[in-house]
C-alpha cells in the first residue's frame, strides 16, 4: 500500500517532467537554442581511422575547430588526417595511434596532446570493438579487451581531460554507445554489458557534474542501430541483410545534437518505444519478440573485421 509519503514524491516528479516537458514542447516551436560554435573546441575523437570515427571528424573538419584523432590503425588514421587538412587548407587535425586498450598508452597519449596541442574541450568516445561471438566460446583475452576498449578506455580519457573542463566549466562529453546498450541480444553478451556499462557512466557522470554545479559542461549519449560498417558485415535476419544505417546520417546527426546541447540521441528515433516496453515487458515476452523477429539468430552470420586490426577500435 501506497503511503502518503510516497503518493507526494510521485506526484512531485510527475510534475517536473510535465514541466520540462512542456519546456521541451516550447523549445521545439520556438526553433530550438542557437547552435553552438565549434571553431574554437579542441576535439578529441576515439576510433577515427574507419567507420563512424572517420565521419565525424570530416563533417566535424569543416567548423575549423582543431581535432585529434585517435586510433590503434594509424596508417588510416594519419590519412583521415592529411585528407582533412588538405580538404580544409589547414594544420588543425592531429593523428596519434593511441591502444585503448591499455590504459598506460591513454595516459602518454593524453599527455602529448595537452603538451603540444592544448587541453581538449570536447571528447567523442566513439571507439569500439566486438567479438560477435557466443559467452562461452569468448576467451578471457576477447571479454577483457571488449570492455577495456567500450568502457574503461571512457574512464582514462575522462581522468585525464576533464579537470581541465572543470576548472573552465567548459567542455562537452560525447559518449557513443549502441542500442545494443539499451538491450541484450544473443552472441553480443560482451558487446552489450559493455555498451550498457558505458551507458551508466555517462548518465552517472551528467548527474556528477549537475551536483558539482559544472552547467557549461554538456554532455551527449549516443545510441545507434547497427551501422554500415566493416564492424557489422554478415548481420542477417531471416536470411536477409538486417537494416543498417550509413556512417554519415549517424555522423550528422551526432553533431547536431552536440551543437543543440541534446542530452540523448536515439537512432532511430521509435527506438524509444521498444526500451520502453523492455523495461515492463516480461522476459518471456522479450523472447518471442526476438524469436518472431529473427534477432536471435541475427549474429549467426556474423563476419565483422577480416583484416589485422580485427578487433581494432
Amino acid at each position: 500500500m501506497l503511503t502518503r509519503q510516497v503518493i507526494f514524491q510521485y506526484i512531485i516528479l510527475i510534475s517536473i517532467l510535465l514541466k520540462h516537458w512542456f519546456y521541451n514542447l516550447i523549445n521545439l516551436i520556438k526553433g530550438g537554442s542557437p547552435l553552438k560554435d565549434l571553431s574554437s573546441e579542441i576535439i578529441l575523437i576515439t576510433g577515427a581511422a574507419n567507420g563512424l570515427g572517420r565521419s565525424i571528424a570530416q563533417q566535424l573538419a569543416h567548423f575549423g575547430c582543431t581535432l585529434i584523432l585517435w586510433d590503434v590503425d594509424e596508417v588510416n588514421n594519419v590519412r583521415v588526417a592529411q585528407e582533412l587538412n588538405q580538404a580544409t587548407k589547414s594544420k588543425h587535425i592531429h593523428a596519434m595511434k593511441c591502444d585503448l586498450s591499455s590504459r598506460e598508452s591513454i595516459y602518454e597519449c593524453a599527455k602529448k596532446v595537452q603538451d603540444t596541442v592544448g587541453n581538449v574541450t570536447m571528447v567523442i568516445n566513439n571507439a569500439g570493438i566486438v567479438s560477435g561471438k557466443s559467452l562461452i566460446d569468448c576467451s578471457d583475452a576477447s571479454i577483457q579487451r571488449t570492455f577495456d576498449v567500450n568502457v574503461l578506455a571512457h574512464f582514462w580519457i575522462l581522468k585525464a581531460f576533464l579537470p581541465s573542463m572543470l576548472d573552465n566549466n567548459h567542455g562537452h562529453i560525447v559518449t557513443v554507445s549502441s542500442i545494443a546498450g539499451c538491450y541484450g541480444v544473443s552472441k553480443l553478451v560482451d558487446y552489450c554489458s559493455s555498451k550498457f556499462a558505458a551507458v551508466g557512466l555517462h548518465e552517472a557522470l551528467t548527474a556528477e557534474l549537475h551536483s558539482l554545479n559544472r552547467d557549461g559542461i554538456k554532455t551527449t549519449l549516443v545510441c545507434p542501430t547497427f551501422i554500415n560498417t566493416d564492424m557489422f558485415q554478415g548481420l542477417t535476419i531471416k536470411g536477409k541483410r538486417a537494416p543498417v544505417v550509413e556512417p554519415e546520417y549517424i555522423a550528422d546527426k551526432i553533431i547536431k545534437a552536440i551543437r543543440t546541447n541534446q542530452h540523448t540521441l536515439l537512432v532511430p528515433n521509435n527506438a524509444i518505444i521498444r526500451i520502453v516496453i523492455d523495461r515492463i515487458a516480461p522476459m518471456s515476452a522479450k523472447l518471442e519478440r526476438n524469436d518472431v523477429f529473427g534477432t536471435s539468430h541475427m549474429m549467426d552470420t556474423f563476419v565483422g573485421h577480416q583484416n589485422k586490426f580485427s578487433e581494432k577500435q
